[in-house]
């Protein structure tokens, strides 16, 4: 028997033969033939749909594999969730980029390719699979869509899995052969080999959340979401050569994400622990490994280094809403210890910090005015857990829930000319976006309690609307200011514990010549909680954003002029100021890996000034006045 997909075949070498028995078939993967039915491919497609029939052999070379290895571990289930719907994923991807080959060269894409996306096993020459639902002619009389397959509501909605993908190109290629488990990821742990990868946390970027491997203080109740490592801040500065096909991939990460929690939604009522493991994690996890590696290859063909560990970002979990009852996110390690933040260490009493905010002396040329902008408080509670900035087109891309003032349209998706066509909540028209992560009383729910950003991301509690917003524009103390580029992308702190310039303050009202960045200060009675953002003010005269999204601009030094090659631009700041409740019962919004640590504070602005607008803030500061 040989096993076609496209032109290419797999034969006897492949796992439809036993060298030990000799017998002349074993079981084997068989799949539709694609290749005659994209055969009039035109010229400027051709060499993409031949690389994707490549990749169509690949996959089904790689489950042949998985499927010797695995045999006599789990019967058909395990054949069909552990080996065929990942399969099934791969090949909608690659026949989905197919039919985009056709349309990119203007030409129609052949009909049904979806429909070939199922395969069966076959167990002998007979043409009967696992389920005897094969037909043994590689068509199968649309045996691709059924029983075995579509069973068990396991393989269908999000099945056509990386269909959507647009570009998802590289393919799955090898790095998602039997990517599901053969203890690779999980140090042996994964019986059976269906990839294990969910609730172990070692290399899956949540290692100092998950001690003991308990998912969530131990999952008793129904399923959450899934809970994904982020990987856009992981990549650090993107070569403009990649970017694209980074920022594609980064899409599908996301598209990845949705599917899985449509499928876990679907199963209701019959996801056990293997179901979800087998058939939810399992294959997710073969998908972002794929995607993961493309995106380490188009680093490989700009010639530049691949971002370390971006393997170990491939294993998700499921998350259960509020930890198992514990949904005031605080002191709450479950029944395992697992404290998911923030900690009492977290908090300190602002009395007993010592006065520590210096401010450079204003020199001769100095700059010594200020401009400040009436924004509001976001009392229209505009809020989504996108990242514009960083991950452009990525929905839940922070995987927290941001404020947003300013700009009215600020999501995922925007543009500078959506941004430019938008209304504002800045009463002089000024159209910039600002944002920064929520604040939570914790203890109390929120409408995205089981919502990806709020709860499915462990970011619970009622959202704190500011008690004041203030947002103003400074000088430099050494030298007059130049005007700010419109567009110009500014993130000030950084989300990850241990990342670079965490310079976001934490302090209270009348203390705030003490600031903190690394806890969260516990105020006397009649002192209010304060954040403090201020923003790189040193431009490099030419670029509005960087790859890593900061080496275009950078802060004073510490005589409050700027480096060398870098020229000084109005300083934003945010100051935001908060009721909270009394004692340690709140937490700023972060990735669920971060715990909800005050040192992953941050804020984000893009200016959208005119060049009118931007004007009267340079004079204003400049000539030493004070403009509101």
């Amino acid at each position: 028997m040989t096993v076609v997909a496209g032109s290419l075949t797999v034969g006897a070498t492949g796992a439809a033969a036993n060298p030990r028995s000799g017998a002349a078939f074993a079981p084997a993967i068989s799949c539709p033939a694609v290749a005659d039915r994209v055969d009039d491919a035109p010229a400027r497609a051709q060499a993409e749909v031949q690389r994707n029939l490549q990749q169509l052999e690949t996959q089904i070379a790689d489950a042949n594999r998985r499927l010797a290895s695995s045999a006599g571990q789990g019967g058909s289930n395990f054949v069909r969730n552990a080996i065929l719907s990942p399969l099934k994923d791969k090949r909608a991807a690659a026949l989905r980029r197919i039919e985009i080959a056709f349309q990119r060269a203007g030409a129609r894409a052949p009909q049904g390719l979806d429909d070939l996306a199922t395969c069966t096993v076959q167990d002998d020459g007979s043409g009967n699979d696992d389920g005897g639902q094969g037909t043994g002619d590689q068509q199968g009389d649309a045996g691709q869509g059924t029983g075995d397959q579509q069973g068990d509501s396991q393989d269908t909605g999000d099945q056509q899995g990386d269909s959507q993908d647009p570009g998802d190109q590289q393919g799955d290629e090898q790095s998602t052969g039997d990517q599901q488990g053969d203890g690779q990821d999980n140090s042996g742990q994964d019986p059976g080999g269906q990839g294990d990868g969910d609730q172990q946390a070692e290399g899956q970027g949540n290692a100092d959340q998950d001690r003991g491997g308990q998912d969530d203080g131990g999952q008793t109740g129904a399923p959450g979401g899934i809970n994904c490592p982020t990987v856009a801040d992981r990549l650090g500065q993107i070569p403009a050569r990649a970017r694209a096909d980074v920022q594609r991939n980064l899409r599908q990460l996301e598209t990845q994400i949705a599917e899985a929690n449509r499928r876990l939604k679907n199963a209701d009522g019959q996801a056990g622990t293997n179901f979800v493991r087998n058939a939810v994690l399992g294959p997710l996890k073969a998908k972002r490994t794929a995607t993961l590696q493309r995106i380490a290859l188009a680093f490989q063909r700009a010639g530049a280094r691949v971002p370390a560990a971006l393997r170990t970002l491939a294993t998700c979990e499921v998350r259960n809403p509020g930890g198992g009852g514990n949904g005031d996110n605080g002191d709450n390690g479950g029944d395992g210890g697992q404290a998911r933040g923030p900690v009492p260490e977290d908090f300190v009493d602002i009395r007993s910090v010592r006065p520590n905010v210096n401010v450079p002396r204003t020199q001769r040329n100095g700059s010594r005015g200020t401009f400040s902008v009436d924004c509001g408080r976001n009392e229209g509670r505009i809020f989504n857990s996108d990242n514009v900035i960083v991950a452009p087109g990525v929905s839940n891309g922070a995987q927290h829930t941001h404020d947003y003032v300013g700009n009215e349209s600020t999501n995922n998706q925007s543009t500078n000319e959506s941004l430019l066509a938008a209304g504002t909540t800045c009463r002089n028209g000024d159209k910039s976006t600002h944002y920064w992560p929520v604040v939570r009383a914790l203890g109390q729910e929120e409408f995205d309690a089981n919502q990806r950003g709020g709860g499915l991301d462990l970011n619970v509690g009622k959202i704190l609307t500011p008690a004041q917003v203030q947002i103003t524009f400074k000088g430099n103390p050494t030298a007059k200011v130049v005007p700010a580029p419109q567009f110009l992308r500014i993130i000030t702190g950084n989300a990850r514990v241990g990342g670079a310039d965490p310079n976001a303050g934490w302090t209270c009202t009348g203390f705030e010549n003490r600031q903190l960045t690394d806890k969260y200060p516990l105020c006397p009675r009649g002192s209010r909680l304060v954040r403090v953002f201020d923003f790189q003010s040193c431009w490099d005269g030419q670029n509005i954003d960087s790859a890593n999204h900061r080496t275009h601009v950078t802060f004073p030094q510490a005589d409050g002029s700027c480096p060398q090659g870098f020229q000084p631009i109005p300083a934003l700041q945010h100051r935001l100021v908060y009721n909270v409740p009394r004692g340690p019962n709140f937490a700023v919004d972060g990735f669920p890996e971060e715990l909800h640590k005050p040192i992953t504070d941050h804020s984000d602005f893009i200016n959208l000034m005119n060049e009118q607008q931007m004007g009267q803030v340079v004079n204003c500061i400049n000539s030493g006045r004070r403009c509101r």
